[in-house]
């Protein structure tokens, strides 16, 4: 009895240990379909991709780029092929300051590392700039260089710092900053055409300008001060001047136009005296008696009602006034 019991116990293990095998070869099948499922449905969600606006998109097949694509929806292999994508709008970067990440520049700080300059007459100036640029060439800015916008800030640092040190302080300060801002930008296009990593210069711009102490500050705002008044002392002056250059040009015109009148006049005069004296000329010539006496009755005839007459018996007590007599 208990041999037998035996080898009914040993069958009955026999049939469970086949059973359990049976169980854990459907579990591996269906852990296996799951496992396949999911890397088929991950290959198919990783195949397929969508590019913004904003972006482009490099695709790189074993480190090798096989295609750029633009906004809209693409394909490409599962696992095989890389995507990585490229911000192409305008961004900035400051230059001698670091942004507070709010809109209030009074919270932004200074780098003094990167903002202090030397200019041509060896003084010192604390200058920001603001670099808006743009990725043009995505390929070029993930691949020609580790780190492009690093390689891009060292460049317009380098671009600055010599064309500050061209300049004056005082011009840097005041009167220089368009022509200084349009040298940067000029220097650092040619420089980035040389790297050719893909960045393209948008505008770069100074933010603020100022020496790096207080005390001169204030002498330079001082300067400034007496640069303005001079400006307007001029300005005033400028405005005076078309305000009565107009009147005193008319009454110059007015005066030369007089003189010119009188000129005429006294010529045309002295011509027709000419002339009347020439013809007397003639006359005289032909009749000089006759001549000499109607010259003589006609001066008569003009001086003589000018003249007050007097009849006297050549004593001074005994005098006539005629037109006493007239009246």
């Amino acid at each position: 009895m208990g041999i037998i019991k035996d080898l009914k116990n040993k069958n009955d293990k026999v049939v469970i240990d086949e059973n359990v095998n049976k169980q854990i070869n459907t579990v591996k099948k269906f852990s296996s379909l799951i496992i396949l499922g999911a890397l088929v449905a991950v290959g198919i969600f990783s195949s397929i991709y969508s590019v913004s606006e904003q972006e482009q998109a490099v695709i790189t097949q074993f480190g090798k780029v096989v295609g750029v694509e633009t906004a809209g929806l693409h394909f490409k292999l599962p696992f095989i092929q890389q995507l990585t994508t490229v911000n192409t709008t305008t961004q900035g970067m400051p230059i001698g300051y670091e942004e507070s990440g709010t809109n209030d520049p009074v919270e932004d700080t200074s780098d003094y590392e990167d903002s202090m300059m030397i200019t041509k007459d060896f003084n010192f100036v604390n200058i920001d700039f603001y670099l808006e640029y743009k990725v043009v060439n995505p390929e070029n800015f993930l691949f020609n260089t580790d780190d492009p916008l690093n390689t891009l800030r060292n460049l317009t640092k380098a671009s600055i710092r010599s064309t500050i040190s061209k300049y004056l302080v005082d011009e840097v300060m005041t009167t220089a900053k368009g022509k200084i801002q349009s040298e940067v930008k000029d220097k650092l296009i040619s420089e980035m055409e040389k790297v050719n990593i893909g960045i393209e210069i948008v505008n770069i711009s100074i933010q603020d300008a100022e020496p790096p102490t207080a005390q001169v500050i204030q002498a330079f705002k001082a300067v400034e001060t007496a640069k303005q008044g001079a400006e307007t002392a001029i300005n005033n002056a400028n405005k005076y001047q078309s305000e009565k250059l107009p009147s005193a040009n008319a009454d110059a015109d007015k005066i030369l136009k007089e003189a010119e009148a009188y000129k005429e006049n006294r010529i045309a005069e002295a011509e027709g005296q000419v002339a009347r004296f020439s013809e007397t000329y003639k006359e005289y010539k032909k009749f000089p008696l006759i001549t000499k006496k109607r010259m003589f009755y006609e001066t008569l005839e003009e001086v003589l009602p000018k003249l007050s007459i007097i009849i006297t018996d050549g004593k001074t007590q005994s005098i006539y006034p005629v037109d006493k007599f007239n009246n």
